[in-house]
């Protein structure tokens, strides 16, 4: 029985709910962060309250690179001369200054309106590839520094074996991300006993070329929850898929599908370079496809086909992967402008006349980012954790807004910080645009990325 005496009641004059704003909302929190039944009198939030949004794809360490590799190189810049940066990068991140970059990075992300973060973790070890005394001691660093920040999180341990379709070997600076397919299992036990409300554990497939064929046969037939999300980064790039070809005979996305049982557990990150019918099998499938808009576009990568993918009612949600920019507004609106610039049309996410192209993102977005999170996120219904973000009423930006505009204004209206108060499990963590230890952690932050420039 629900003790409706524990029960805290928010009120805001319109709450986002699955079937869109709902008047005089009131959310009900309990003891332990979850929505409740809502009766009785309750504390004002503001005008505009609504799910916090969830980011399905980070590599928090390459927050502090952010822009450090946009300086023209001797051949043709493209992800693989980016990745040189990278690697070079990486090489100098131990568990303290992981810690560091990933609690900034979580606070930035809170304040931007993302309440939970889905974590692609591959700096395992020592930069010369040998063990930390503690071998989960890089995964340990993300879990603290979500919890310092407030944040929810998936982590996802990544496997990473192979240096490409070929089977290479590992090279030197890849040598940190490496494990077999049994120290990589013991990874994941050992991780799973971290597992709370506010933290999940997942699995990572770095690639198909970096997992081959028999791993990835041994590590999906073994004794894991049978509810696990499941990761994998996959035809991002041009590259990937002609290696593929070459190797396997196939696109990435067919062999996928051709070998394994994809479902709704599994989230296929980026999934840039698709034929039609890889298209229809990722949506008809009910993966997830994981847009990182600004990174993909920052790379050069290319265009993920949403208007086809929406056809075939396909399910995506949206992350900010290497953190060149740190917004679900920018994600969302980059996501849709993309399809403008290609198709030379308007309003592509829609597929109905008069839908709200603002309303059809955040929502989409919720629904495949909850999906990939693995959490009981994403809707401000009973049972669901109390993620909420409440814009700002004062914001010009909204002014004159109604329901019917609001969503467009907020993801259209120009790069004005809109989201004001922030709470993650029923805790507030952002209150008038301030988080709760920000100056703190951006203090660490300084000292950290300050040290790595002259490493």
């Amino acid at each position: 029985m629900i003790d409706s005496h524990r029960i805290r009641h928010f009120r805001a004059d319109r709450v986002w709910t699955s079937q869109g704003w709902q008047e005089d909302g009131v959310i009900g929190v309990d003891a332990s962060g979850h929505v409740a039944p809502a009766e009785g009198p309750a504390e004002r939030l503001g005008a505009w309250a609504l799910p916090g949004m969830p980011n399905l794809h980070s590599h928090a360490f390459q927050r502090a690179m952010a822009g450090l590799a946009e300086r023209r190189g001797r051949t043709d810049d493209s992800f693989w001369t980016w990745r040189e940066t990278m690697y070079a990068f990486a090489a100098a991140i131990g568990p303290d200054e992981l810690k560091a970059i990933a609690a900034q990075l979580y606070v930035e992300m809170l304040k931007a309106g993302y309440t939970q973060v889905c974590e692609f973790h591959y700096l395992h070890h020592r930069p010369d590839g040998g063990t930390y005394a503690q071998p989960e001691a890089m995964s340990l660093a993300l879990i603290d520094a979500a919890r310092e920040a407030g944040i929810a999180l998936t982590l996802l341990p990544v496997l990473y074996m192979s240096g490409g379709f070929d089977g290479r070997a590992l090279a030197p600076r890849q040598c940190r991300f490496g494990h077999d397919v049994q120290a990589y299992l013991r990874l994941l036990d050992n991780l799973r006993k971290q597992e709370t409300g506010d933290l999940r554990v997942g699995m990572a497939l770095h690639s198909l070329r970096a997992v081959p064929e028999h791993a990835l046969r041994d590590v999906l037939a073994a004794e894991l929850p049978r509810d696990m999300p499941i990761h994998i980064h996959i035809a991002e790039q041009i590259g990937e898929v002609q290696d593929c070809l070459a190797t396997r005979g196939q696109r990435p996305v067919e062999w996928l599908y051709d070998h394994v049982d994809v479902d709704s557990r599994w989230c296929l990150v980026h999934a840039t370079h698709l034929e039609d019918h890889e298209v229809a099998q990722i949506a008809h499938s009910g993966a997830v496809a994981g847009l990182c808009p600004t990174t993909e576009a920052n790379l050069g990568d290319g265009l993920f086909p949403l208007g086809d993918y929406l056809d075939a009612h396909g399910s995506f949600g949206i992350g900010s992967d290497s953190h060149i920019s740190i917004s679900p507004v920018e994600e969302l609106r980059w996501l849709e402008y993309g399809q403008r610039l290609a198709t030379r049309h308007r309003n592509i996410a829609t597929r109905r006349e008069g839908q709200s192209v603002g309303e059809v993102l955040w929502r989409s977005a919720l629904a495949g980012g909850t999906r990939a999170s693995g959490l009981s996120i994403g809707e401000l219904s009973e049972g669901r954790r109390a993620d909420v973000i409440v814009l700002d009423d004062d914001a010009p930006q909204l002014a004159a807004r109604g329901a019917a505009s609001l969503m467009d204004s907020f993801l259209f209206a120009g790069n004005a910080p809109l989201v004001r108060d922030v709470m993650v499990g029923g805790q507030w963590v952002v209150r008038d645009f301030h988080h709760r230890d920000e100056a703190g952690i951006a203090a660490r932050y300084r000292a950290v990325v300050e040290q790595l420039a002259t490493s």
